[in-house]
């Protein structure tokens, strides 16, 4: 796997050289035991009502979580690259939310940060894909696909997602 040239959504792409598709080898892109390990944390964190626990567990992986920030039931944040993911304080994410910060592709894989700003709500099960930022005081709202940036301020809804006027 070689490094290639970033995308429009801010994204890292690597080739693939191998037969099949990329996610066929994910166990080069990171330590199994490290996916592992994440995928407990995760898993433990899906079901824990604590939000202090929640928060101190998933810092503990790597992701950046500010002051107040509340992180729902079943939400899933990505379990290969966690450091890659910062929440700004005062954030909600409903539950069931996917936050993801790779991609396996058939011909490469991308990582990207998924930066989500502070007073921002998402709403339940809604999904983020790697490369995105979300802006501060931003809603997002439930079920929707966030795969591009939300600037500040901003209500947006849908699958993709668009902007409404409020």
């Amino acid at each position: 796997m070689t490094l290639a040239r970033k995308s429009p959504r801010d994204l890292q792409k690597f080739s693939y050289l191998g037969k099949g598709n990329s996610m066929k080898l994910w166990y080069k892109v990171k330590n199994p035991l490290r996916i592992v390990w994440n995928f407990i944390i995760m898993s433990l964190c899906k079901i824990i009502p604590s939000l202090s626990l929640k928060n101190a567990l998933y810092r503990s992986l790597g992701i950046k979580i500010g002051k107040n920030v509340s992180i729902g039931l079943n939400a899933m944040l990505d379990i290969f690259f966690p450091e890659l993911i910062e929440i700004g304080d005062n954030t909600i994410v409903g539950q069931n939310v996917t936050i993801i910060a790779h991609e396996f592709l058939i011909d490469d894989w991308r990582i990207g940060k998924v930066k989500i700003g502070k007073n921002v709500m998402i709403g339940i099960n809604s999904t983020i894909i790697a490369g995105v930022t979300i802006g501060d005081n931003s809603i997002i709202s439930a079920c929707s696909f966030v795969n591009k940036e939300v600037k500040p301020f901003t209500f947006v809804e849908g699958v993709p997602i668009r902007t409404v006027n409020r």
